[in-house]
């Protein structure tokens, strides 16, 4: 039985009615058994690919008429030769017409956005960001993904409250955005059926880490939601997909200048991912402290990315005269409350028992940790020298954590959801010999000492005075805009540029 307040689960609708525009289905020019090696010959030597030679790829792949060595074999040429801007733009076209399109009323075309992370560790943007914008007056149907590896996934946290689910259909997505203005939900197999065939050979074809397949999986998905704005976050660091900077920075232009040839608004962050974000490391612990930004406190570092990054959304979709008019109205959107009361209603009208809802929104910090799975025991570490932090590594701490269980290695499997770390401590700070830094929290036996020492050494100090450690990167902007931002239009990406390579 649903909870009180969420709504009637819809009749079901066949592909093609309602909000899904049917099928793009396969393009005319599907290539057969003999055009394909063709096709994956040309672009090994450095071709490039027409638009129908990728919709039909993509079409041949879909279909199932694509044998699986020929698929890693398009994958690995294209993961060496990389795209250009129309190459990539067709790629992520083809695939975003893999499936069905979502459809929303015409009068909402410029209130859709949504925001997109690379992934890190600790980051829980997400759920603060998607109720400050709907309160700000938007429509943001978030289609988000679980976590895989060392990076936590925005479904498995918002999973761990008891009773939400993030499985909706897109009728039941039009009635959330109606009365919420803001859903987080997982990726159902009608929408971009090609992103998930591709995205697993890329697994194991050592493709993962290619621009133009990222950019293009990355943004199938998005187009698909229809929206007007959309800003990423772009992270670097050793937690990051790409450790190297000047990597990342050649995504995020990617990013933008296929967002801005297809006719959408995008912005992309450069964003550090040495430390963790916040304070809190696992599912229900972020989950917490996602509520303390939501009550107008928190730490300093999320907030700061959390209005930033929606200010830029604010502005981009008209609903912000400046992106520093949009951070402002974030940010009161969490001191006054209203964001909070906006994820109460989320919660509850994805499936949480309203009572728990007003509970964990409404209570202290000591009481949420009661409502939420929690682990059953905790175990402090100590610095182990006078020092100022220079840094938290975060990637250490996040596979010590996946050992604990707080992570999977393939999809599907089961994760602990009350498993984490609380850092005690905030880079920059000057620390005691014996100091606490480190809360583990763990289900299983106290942890082993290989486990003590890689976090041990996740802890680097230095001789230093104190300082504020930065975030944010600057790169290339524009009057309006902060410089840690790009912003797509489609003069400023000239063609012909091939990423990837």
């Amino acid at each position: 039985m649903a909870a009180p307040g969420t709504p009637a689960p819809p009749t079901p609708i066949a592909p093609g009615d309602g909000l899904l525009g049917g099928r793009g289905g396969p393009p005319d020019s599907m290539p057969g058994a003999k055009q394909l090696p063709v096709l994956i010959r040309r672009k090994r030597d450095g071709g490039r690919l027409s638009e129908e030679d990728i919709k039909g790829f993509i079409s041949a792949v879909v279909e199932g008429s694509a044998q699986g060595t020929q698929i890693g074999a398009m994958l690995m040429a294209i993961r060496l030769q990389g795209m250009d801007l129309e190459e990539t733009s067709a790629l992520t076209q083809a695939m975003a017409r893999s499936g069905e399109q979502l459809q929303w009323p015409e009068a909402w075309h410029q209130q859709l956005v949504d925001k997109h992370s690379t992934g890190g560790v600790g980051d829980k943007v997400s759920l603060i960001l998607a109720p400050a914008l709907a309160v700000c007056g938007c429509k943001v149907p978030m289609i988000s993904g679980r976590g895989l590896g060392h990076t936590g996934g925005t479904l498995d946290k918002l999973e761990s409250i008891p009773g939400f689910n993030v499985i909706q259909s897109p009728q039941q997505m039009q009635v959330l955005l109606e009365q919420v203005g803001c859903c987080i939900v997982g990726q159902s197999k009608e929408l971009v059926p090609a992103d998930g065939i591709l995205y697993a050979v890329r697994d194991v074809t050592a493709t993962v880490d290619s621009l133009p397949l990222i950019t293009a999986s990355i943004l199938s998905k998005k187009v698909v939601e229809g929206l007007s704005a959309l800003v990423i976050d772009v992270k670097f660091g050793g937690a990051a997909v790409f450790p190297d900077q000047e990597k990342a920075r050649e995504l995020a232009r990617a990013l933008v200048g296929v967002g801005a040839d297809l006719g959408l608004r995008v912005a992309a962050a450069l964003t550090a991912m040495d430390n963790p974000l916040g304070r809190n490391v696992g599912h229900t612990l972020e989950v917490e402290e996602a509520l303390l930004c939501l009550d107008g406190t928190g730490p300093p570092d999320l907030r700061d990315l959390v209005t930033r990054l929606g200010g830029v959304l604010l502005w981009l979709s008209g609903h912000a005269g400046s992106s520093a008019q949009g951070t402002a109205r974030i940010a009161t959107a969490l001191d006054d409350g209203s964001a909070r009361r906006r994820f109460e209603q989320m919660l509850v009208a994805q499936g949480v028992d309203s009572n728990l809802a007003r509970s964990l929104c409404s209570g202290t910090p000591a009481q949420r940790r009661q409502l939420l799975p929690h682990a059953r025991e905790q175990e402090e570490l100590h610095a182990p020298a006078d020092g100022t932090v220079e840094s938290v590594q975060a990637l250490p701490l996040a596979l010590v954590l996946h050992e604990l269980g707080a992570g999977r290695s393939r999809a599907g499997e089961p994760i602990r959801l009350g498993v984490g770390a609380e850092l005690l401590v905030d880079v920059g700070q000057r620390l005691s010999r014996g100091t606490p830094w480190l809360r583990v929290h763990l289900d299983g036996p106290a942890l082993s000492d290989s486990q003590r020492r890689a976090l041990q050494a996740a802890l680097v100090l230095s001789d230093r005075a104190p300082f504020t450690a930065p975030l944010f990167v600057g790169v290339v902007g524009v009057p309006a805009v902060p410089a840690l931002f790009f912003q797509g239009f489609p003069a400023a990406f000239p063609r012909g540029r091939t990423w990837g390579h």
